[in-house]
């Protein structure tokens, strides 16, 4: 892979949430671990510690520093991520929320960081390079998620889970709730990672197939996704 890669996508998605959260107040239902952040009281973060373990929460070692990459179709947009299969499937997470939620700017998207603090284990995997968050300051820890994405972009979101079979994880469906916060959720060297990024490939060099052409509120893929959802 490239790190700089500017070539435009075929086919752009971006939705307009206006015209999108009619279909998906009406196709999406939240999963038990994403409605635990409703109500009064969700669960709080703890206050900011220290991350000592060489190795990320997901398993990943921690990196000192990690690759810039550009990210198709999305102007200047870069991010900071563990090499080569990590940072495949994390930038095609990217496309596809610029193509169908909206495009994002570069302070929207933060990846590997080297401030070893955090609110929760969740956030350590950003030390290793193989999570990142979107628009972190619109949906922060442990922020209720009453108060976070619409029905329409939780929709697309679930579709992205649905295409990536368990390799990425959401924090919208962890506690404490992140609705920013995606990572791989595999350990290294797990052949299901490298499935999925000959599957990203395959779609790339398919007209029709990847990021930039997929209509998450198809009847189809709104099953699929719940389906995939019950499983997790």
């Amino acid at each position: 892979m490239s790190d700089i890669d500017t070539t435009p996508p075929t086919r752009r998605r971006v939705l307009t949430i206006g015209t999108a959260v009619a279909a998906g107040s009406l196709l999406w239902a939240p999963s038990a671990a994403a409605s635990e952040g409703r109500g009064s009281e969700p669960a709080e973060p703890a206050e900011p510690t220290a991350w000592t373990a060489r190795r990320s929460a997901n398993g990943w070692p921690v990196l000192d520093r990690a690759t810039g990459y550009r990210v198709e179709g999305a102007g200047k947009l870069s991010v900071h991520l563990a090499d080569s299969d990590v940072a495949t499937v994390l930038l095609h997470v990217v496309r596809r929320y610029c193509y169908e939620v909206e495009m994002l700017d570069p302070l929207d998207v933060a990846g590997h960081r080297a401030d070893r603090k955090v609110g929760a284990d969740l956030e350590s995997n950003q030390l290793s390079g193989t999570a990142l968050t979107i628009k972190s300051t619109h949906y922060p820890l442990g922020a209720p998620a009453g108060n976070g994405m619409s029905e329409a972009q939780i929709t697309v979101v679930q579709d992205i889970l649905a295409d990536c079979q368990g390799v990425v994880a959401w924090g919208g469906e962890m506690t404490p709730l992140k609705q920013s916060h995606f990572q791989i959720d595999v350990p290294p060297h797990d052949s299901r990672l490298r499935s999925l990024v000959a599957r990203i490939n395959g779609w790339d060099e398919r007209p029709g197939r990847g990021a930039g052409s997929i209509d998450a509120f198809q009847p189809t893929r709104i099953a699929r996704a719940r389906k995939a959802r019950n499983a997790r």
